[in-house]
């Protein structure tokens, strides 16, 4: 059975100051765009079962620059609906909400009308991502890949762990690192996190 790997895009513009970007399709800094070829010798000449992509272009271009070709897009790993916060900062909601956490209240809709999600939304849809996937890692000794962003993967783990979509708390994922989950003694594991990948020396990282 293969692992399922996990990448966080590249650092976009409200990455790297903390606001919450949602389905804001930003493109990668020129910093996340090196980031993002840093990955590129951990998958050359790896041999992959399938790789995933969120539809939005950070997560797009990412795979590309880390040289993961034959991507295909899956709708369900967008990024977490932040409605009304989308594009602020914890620290600004705290202003106005000193107790909000985004695990536990969700957010106010946007002015647009969507409401937003909630934890449980995402989980939703994370769950259909690994069921999707789960022949294709079982059915194949190659691991497979999918390349998304930090609170959608975290609510993505917690789920492949069989713990409650808010639990993707504890799993901080900084931008254009690697996650491995894998399987021990038929049980679901972590087995590495915030990977920043080194060129392949023979050994399987």
């Amino acid at each position: 059975m293969g692992d399922l790997l996990l990448i966080r895009h590249g650092e976009t513009e409200w990455s790297a100051t903390g606001r919450h970007t949602g389905r804001t399709d930003l493109p990668l800094t020129p910093a996340g765009e090196t980031e993002a070829r840093t990955l590129a010798p951990y998958f050359e000449g790896r041999a992959l079962s399938f790789v995933l992509t969120s539809p939005l272009r950070r997560a797009r271009h990412t795979a590309d620059l880390a040289g993961l070709s034959g991507a295909r897009t899956d709708e369900d790993l967008a990024e977490w609906d932040y409605g009304g916060y989308e594009g602020l900062t914890t620290a600004r909601i705290h202003e106005g909400r000193p107790d909000w956490s985004l695990w536990r209240d969700g957010v106010p809709a946007h002015p647009d009308g969507r409401p937003g999600e909630t934890a449980r939304d995402v989980g939703r849809r994370a769950d259909r991502v690994l069921r999707r996937i789960a022949p294709l890692l079982t059915g194949s000794a190659e691991d497979g890949v999918v390349v998304a962003h930090g609170h959608l993967l975290r609510v993505l783990t917690a789920r492949y762990l069989g713990l409650p979509p808010a639990d993707g708390r504890l799993f901080l994922l900084k931008t254009a690192t690697v996650g491995r989950l894998s399987t021990e003694h038929g049980l679901p594991v972590v087995a590495g996190w915030n990977q920043r990948p080194l060129p392949r020396t023979g050994a399987t990282p």
